[in-house]
């Protein structure tokens, strides 16, 4: 059989950080969905010190893609090579570097390459390909570089809390009424529509449209990618309401010995620029998180409950 044809691209941007500090924003694979806009979820494997394997979902082009990579990662050479093991169609091939150049004044350059070949040559998964790098490059570069050079005190205001429900049932009936989005407009008062597409097997994608306790009503996207046999779900908000930049999340359904501990976990990162206009002149940060606390937390404590009534209910068992 022909060999497929090798194309290459290169990105690159300066950067007013130290080498060291961007080189830890890209090592740090398990915070890409937090910091990486096309990132959707990372799961880790450690090889050996210099060595990982990552199982990555991403948009590309407006698809959902998933693919295994392995890196080797060199920290006293400001560099990390990558070649994905397992590729998600159109690729057949996928490698390249992220590689650290240091500049005077505590600043740097960081480039990313990129070698890949496409299934057959086809003339039209090669400018697909071509352009999912291109975009998903130049949108990552820059992510990189806004963190960098975000002075500390001007962290991104993220944090995370929790909720969680004991359930007695068993944990296939838990994990299906979570899994089984499409059923969640008559399951879930508050859930006044759903759509889901599922492009490829455990990856949902949905649009939903929430109403709150005043009436109102907002829209959401998000990408979900579902491990039945760990009873876990984890998803990313590629649109999220007004008030939020950044919701990841995840469900899971723990067995504690006394009851299936079922836990809804959330990561929000605030839109402070909104925060005047949704909230009024006076609202503060903390207003905002207090409101979307309150909001998603009531939202997914109240799924909770409902996840409870459904798996407990003598038709489930």
């Amino acid at each position: 059989m022909p060999v497929p044809t090798s194309h290459h691209a290169v990105h690159r941007i300066g950067i007013e950080a130290p080498a060291g500090r961007v080189y830890a924003l890209i090592r740090d694979a398990a915070e890409w969905p937090r910091r990486f806009t096309p990132t959707v979820h990372v799961e880790r494997a450690a090889l050996d010190a210099r060595g990982e394997r990552l199982r990555i979902w991403a948009t590309a082009n407006g698809e959902v893609k998933h693919w295994t990579s392995r890196r080797t990662l060199d920290p006293e050479g400001l560099n990390i090579r990558f070649r994905q093991e397992v590729c998600s169609p159109p690729v057949a091939a996928m490698s390249g570097t992220w590689a650290l150049r240091e500049r005077p004044g505590a600043s740097c350059e960081l480039t990313l390459s990129h070698t890949f070949a496409v299934v057959d040559d086809r003339p039209e998964d090669v400018r697909w390909t071509t352009t999912a790098t291109d975009r998903n490059s130049r949108t990552e570069l820059a992510n990189i570089k806004a963190l960098a050079e975000r002075p500390a005190s001007g962290a991104q205001p993220l944090f995370s809390f929790e909720d969680s429900e004991l359930v007695r049932a068993p944990a296939e009936a838990v994990y299906a009424f979570l899994a089984e989005a499409r059923k969640w407009p008559a399951r879930l008062p508050h859930v006044s529509r759903l759509d889901l597409a599922e492009p490829s097997d455990g990856v949902q994608v949905m649009t939903m449209a929430t109403r709150a306790k005043d009436g109102s009503e907002h829209t959401t996207e998000s990408v979900r990618v579902c491990f039945p046999e760990e009873r876990r779900i984890v998803y990313k908000q590629v649109r999220t309401p007004p008030l939020m930049v950044l919701h990841t999340g995840e469900w899971s359904v723990r067995d504690t010995g006394n009851g299936l501990l079922v836990t809804s976990r959330h990561t929000v990162g605030i839109n402070e620029a909104a925060v005047p206009a949704v909230l009024g002149a006076d609202a503060t940060v903390a207003d905002a998180r207090a409101r979307v606390r309150a909001a998603v937390g009531g939202n997914s404590a109240a799924t909770l409950a409902l996840a409870k009534g459904f798996a407990e209910a003598p038709h489930a068992a």
